[in-house]
């Protein structure tokens, strides 16, 4: 007991001496602190607002600020530590030995990073385009230095790690997704007449555009049907509401115009 006794005191009076020492030394080192999380955090809001005046992509904006705020109370760190009596040198070696040992063990989580940072560098895709990667389609939603999150028209959250798409192939169509339909309608039909009636129909709804307007035209020669084949391009926010609007005019107008959409049907001969 009287040992136990006995650390507790050295290591009170340790403490008493060292605040005795360096008690000025904690005020003036707590307050640079505070002068410098305040000045990372006004630098990082004024290097966002520049880059959004530059019109620069919202994901290397975010960077740039957060690179900012985290050099300056890095740089804050290495001030005040030598007025706490703490040599940062023997730390820097440390820190360095610990890296290279660490590096070692999370070399994934290194791998995404550093993808991550491709990524933003050189930009294969932005916030709000609409990519193809992993089998997955979404709008991308964020970019960050470890994932991406991707986000679909019922609101899902998609985290993809970004080392599973450096090296991948990325379908990018903007904020767009191609909606491919297909409707039969008989041998007998006015073809032309019936291509023209889609793409009015389809127009109304506002897929058509100047840049990617609606092609409409026979994909193939069915059995029963001469199959016509529609592409447009949709918003892929909005890609399902829009395609079930889609196959709803093509029904309606096709009935109320009589064009027939023949059944499937098959001829057997009998022979004697």
């Amino acid at each position: 007991m009287e040992q136990e006794l006995a650390q507790v005191t050295e290591i009170y009076n340790l403490i008493i001496t060292y605040l005795v020492a360096y008690s000025f030394q904690i005020l003036g080192a707590a307050v640079i602190m505070v002068v410098g999380v305040f000045i990372a955090r006004k630098l990082a809001s004024v290097v966002l607002s520049l880059c959004q005046r530059k019109k620069l992509d919202i994901t290397l904006s975010r960077f740039f600020a957060s690179f900012t705020r985290i050099a300056i109370i890095a740089s804050t760190v290495v001030i005040i530590l030598p007025k706490l009596g703490i040599q940062i040198t023997p730390f820097i070696a440390a820190i360095g030995a610990l890296g290279l040992g660490a590096g070692l063990a999370v070399q994934g989580l290194l791998s995404n990073y550093g993808a991550g940072l491709s990524i933003i560098l050189s930009r294969p895709f932005v916030v709000g385009d609409t990519v193809h990667v992993q089998g997955v389609w979404c709008l991308v939603k964020e970019v960050n230095l470890s994932h991406t999150i991707l986000t679909n028209e019922d609101g899902e959250l998609i985290t993809i790690p970004n080392k599973h798409i450096i090296g991948e192939i990325i379908h990018n169509s903007q904020a767009d997704t191609i909606l491919e339909l297909s409707v039969g309608i008989g041998y007998d039909s006015d073809t032309a007449a019936t291509i023209d009636l889609l793409e009015q129909s389809l127009g109304s709804l506002g897929v058509l555009s100047e840049d990617r307007p609606v092609q409409v035209g026979i994909d193939n020669f069915g059995d029963s049907s001469i199959d016509i084949g529609i592409r447009c391009w949709v918003p892929t926010e909005s890609f399902h509401d829009v395609r079930y609007q889609c196959t709803l005019a093509i029904h309606d107008v096709l009935k109320e115009r009589g064009v027939v959409i023949p059944f499937p049907q098959r001829e057997v001969r009998m022979l004697s």
